[in-house]
């Protein structure tokens, strides 16, 4: 019923329904964010992770602070896990939120903001005081209807916050971005080989990313992280830029990050010995490869074993063949199975991700659609020195189905189908 309202009603009823939502859902608790300072943090990867380490970095400064991401919903030391299936909610939900950090006291809201979330005013009557842009690759395509409307969209927030915007100078989007007004424009990256005009550059020297985590250098400050990735290095200088826009100490930045043991189903590992499994959100093809690079180029498995899926609901049906292409590049066993199929048939999503991999080469390919069978199964094949990646869902608490969540967590399935094969 609800497809078929939004195939005969005009786009610009849906619009402006989704606008009086937002004024509604801001006017009913009282404008809240005006009394907090806002970032928020837009791109198509890593704006959990930057949530998360700006949260961590105002709040070793002394501040009260809320998030908000696909991971979580945070209000001072109260956590929920975020199990809403979208990463900026509803607008009386988000706005409730931005009240209840208000009424608790908090100074500061740290937001993760989607395209899909801007393209329904989710961002609207929020007084956004900083903008990140972390990187931009496509997303959402068939939803925006061009990579560039998907920009656009992104654009919007930029285009709302006018007092400081942070910039990765080392995507080639940046200078969309850049041509946005603000009182101050801060850079970050490690080539910053854009000419673009800001009141500040932060840059990464002397990079290096290992099994072990990070190693780079700002303004003579070594930094030894524990993440993992050297994606993770541009996450990390999207975090310090706070230091410059919000006065903090950058040893406090050292301070925290070094203390980061990881985000929660992002490249986590989940089984150390007798060989590795690790668990990631990575459902973007530029995502994916950077996860496969990076286990490739840092850990160097004997075999590389891959679960993947996709998702379901029309959701960019375009790049279901490019996941299977780029684990038919990176992967030696290749598990397909099941992630969010929604009300789209299953088999045929595997189907779609397999004419990917078999374009591509011919490494042993196995079809499953019980996601737990496959990583069962993907556990009895690993042997000592081997390598399991898990992606799709990171730290995700369900499976979507037919107008139904089923309760699930990658990292728990694994951990349960070890201890089974281990007995």
């Amino acid at each position: 019923m609800l497809n078929l309202l939004r195939k005969i009603v005009p786009q610009f009823l849906i619009n402006w329904y989704h606008f009086v939502l937002s004024f509604l859902g801001a006017f009913f608790y009282g404008f809240p964010s005006r009394k907090l300072v806002v970032i928020g943090i837009t791109g198509t990867n890593g704006k959990s992770t930057v949530v998360d380490l700006i949260t961590r970095i105002l709040e070793e400064s002394g501040e009260k602070v809320c998030s908000l991401s696909s991971i979580r919903f945070k209000v001072g030391e109260k956590e929920q896990i975020n199990d809403l299936k979208m990463t900026m909610p509803g607008r009386f939900k988000i706005q409730g939120f931005l009240k209840e950090a208000v009424d608790s006291g908090c100074h500061y809201a740290v937001l993760e903001v989607t395209s899909e979330g801007i393209k329904q005013h989710r961002h609207r009557f929020i007084n956004f005081q900083t903008a990140i842009f972390t990187n931009l690759t496509p997303e959402h395509i068939e939803s925006h209807g061009s990579f560039e409307k998907y920009r656009e969209a992104k654009g919007k927030l930029f285009k709302a916050t006018k007092k400081i915007h942070i910039l990765n100078l080392d995507d080639e989007n940046a200078k969309y971005f850049w041509q946005f007004p603000a009182e101050l424009k801060i850079g970050y990256g490690i080539n910053l080989n854009q000419e673009l005009e800001v009141s500040e550059i932060l840059k990464g020297e002397n990079p290096t990313a290992s099994e072990k985590g990070l190693e780079f250098k700002v303004e003579n400050q070594n930094f030894r992280i524990n993440l993992l990735g050297f994606f993770n290095i541009y996450n990390c200088l999207a975090a310090i830029s706070i230091t410059k826009s919000q006065k903090i100490p950058l040893e406090i930045c050292k301070k925290v990050l070094e203390k980061v043991k990881g985000i929660p189903g992002r490249m986590e590992e989940v089984i150390s010995e007798p060989f590795k499994v690790f668990v990631d959100y990575a459902f973007t093809p530029n995502a994916l490869e950077k996860v496969y690079q990076t286990i490739r180029n840092n850990f160097k498995p004997k075999k590389l074993i891959c679960v993947l899926g996709a998702a379901g609901g029309g959701r960019d049906k375009w790049k279901r063949p490019v996941l299977g292409e780029l684990a038919g590049k990176y992967c030696d066993e290749i598990f397909i199975t099941n992630e969010d199929p929604y009300d789209e048939d299953p088999l045929q999503i595997l189907s779609q991700i397999k004419s990917g991999v078999i374009s591509y080469k011919l490494p042993i390919t196995n079809e499953i659609l019980d996601r737990r069978e496959a990583i069962k199964k993907s556990l009895k094949l690993a042997q000592p020195g081997d390598l399991i990646i898990i992606t799709g869902k990171g730290c995700e608490t369900s499976i979507a189905e037919k107008g139904k969540k089923i309760p699930w967590d990658d990292r728990k399935v694994v951990k349960e189908e070890f201890k089974r094969i281990s007995e």
